[in-house]
């Protein structure tokens, strides 16, 4: 096996890859929709029963989270009485937390503590490549865990998530990131594929950590500083583990291999303009949210913001702050798209009433000395009203007697 190549830098990067790309170029003589068909013959390899795998997980992927929400990071976010917009956001980052730090754990068992030399020799990736060659049965979990959760992202991005300025660039990364898991698998690029895996999930882990201590610095209306020093200095090093695993490692050591390397290797690699097409896109995302981070950054030193109050900073429900006139037993909702919920109890005496919006829904609960009624819905539900009978308020600051209904959207 070869001696390790000393990692290159930005300059080398650029000439190399230029180079490797203008060679690939010129001596593709029948490139066309004909030749990507034959090699997709000719060295894809992707079982149905391996893709039916990977859709099922993706469902189980969805379930885990709802029935995590539901059975323990509301109920959580709720005990340690949070104000309700950072209760709402709540489970999501415990969710991806949990699963991004599970992810690059095991990533980095297969990197540091196995026989694989993939990070400390990137080229060593492509080295012994074959067509149709076996996937190690540890790549093969990492990458039936990673494609199915990517598959469940998408999902979740539209169904479940708050929704952001930039989800439409995070679902254009979900899919290039899912296209890319399923490419690499079928022909066999599964070693590069772990490497890109790595270096990408240890800043999601920076980032839904300090989002948590962003939302627990305020609850039960006391302000905890401890939270406040771990979201700031998470926003800080999530700024630079940003910066180095994916504008420094990833393109030094990723795209050297794929765009130089490869072509050393295996000079006629299967789909080499598609995989480094992608791989492209994906540096040009790292770049545009690295943009998000440096005006983040920016605001924060010139005193423009006086503290972290979410990393990304861009909400719609922090930026699109609508209040209108209350009418006299009214909730006006923040607008975004019609809910609907009906709680009613004729024998309710003293009511309690809260109005949350726990990503794409609304729940809406009554409690009082008579009994209890509860409505949760999820997904898109419609139009409607909540209603309560007696006395009681609203976390929104609304107080009401008698027949209370509040409509509106969300």
């Amino acid at each position: 096996m070869p001696r390790p190549e000393p990692m290159p830098g930005y300059g080398q990067l650029l000439q190399r890859c230029y180079r490797g790309l203008a060679g690939a170029v010129r001596s593709c003589t029948d490139c066309g929709w004909e030749l990507s068909r034959r090699s997709w013959a000719e060295n894809a390899s992707l079982a149905c029963s391996e893709t039916l795998l990977c859709l099922l997980c993706a469902i189980g992927w969805t379930w885990l989270r709802r029935a995590a929400s539901g059975c323990l990071f509301r109920p959580f976010g709720e005990w340690c009485n949070l104000q309700p917009k950072d209760a709402a956001k709540m489970p999501e980052s415990a969710w991806k937390l949990l699963f991004y730090t599970l992810s690059w754990s095991y990533g980095a068992y297969l990197l540091f503590f196995t026989e694989y030399p993939f990070f400390h020799d990137p080229p060593s990736v492509f080295y012994g490549w074959e067509k149709g060659m076996d996937v190690p049965t540890d790549i093969g979990i990492a990458y039936l865990l990673q494609g199915s959760f990517y598959g469940h992202s998408i999902y979740a991005t539209v169904y479940m998530d708050a929704w952001r300025r930039d989800s439409v660039v995070m679902l254009i990364h979900h899919v290039v990131t899912l296209t890319l898991i399923v490419f690499s698998y079928a022909f066999r690029f599964h070693n590069v594929g772990i490497l890109v895996l790595f270096l990408h999930d240890i800043s999601d882990v920076q980032l839904e950590f300090t989002k948590l201590n962003v939302y627990f610095k305020h609850r039960g209306g006391i302000y905890h500083r401890l939270n406040d020093v771990i979201s700031n200095l998470g926003c800080l090093t999530f700024s630079i583990s940003w910066f180095w695993f994916r504008l420094y490692w990833f393109p030094l050591k990723v795209l050297y291999a794929t765009c130089h390397s490869s072509l050393q290797s295996v000079p006629d690699v299967p789909f080499y303009f598609f995989f480094n097409a992608l791989l492209l896109a994906l540096t040009l995302l790292n770049l545009y949210w690295f943009l998000y981070i440096v005006l983040f950054v920016a605001k924060v030193l010139t005193g423009q913001m006086q503290e972290v109050n979410d990393v990304r900073e861009y909400d719609v429900e922090e930026s699109k702050k609508t209040t209108g006139p209350q009418k006299a037993g009214e909730l006006q909702l923040p607008k975004r798209w019609p809910v609907m919920a009906r709680c009613a109890d004729p024998h309710l005496g003293r009511a309690q009433t809260r109005c949350m919006r726990p990503s794409h829904g609304i729940e809406a609960r009554s409690t009082g000395n008579g009994g209890t009624c509860g409505s949760e819905l999820r997904g898109d539900p419609g139009e409607g009203q909540v209603m309560a009978k007696g006395r009681g308020w609203s976390k929104y600051g609304t107080s009401f007697s008698a027949v209370v209904s509040f409509t509106g959207t969300i």
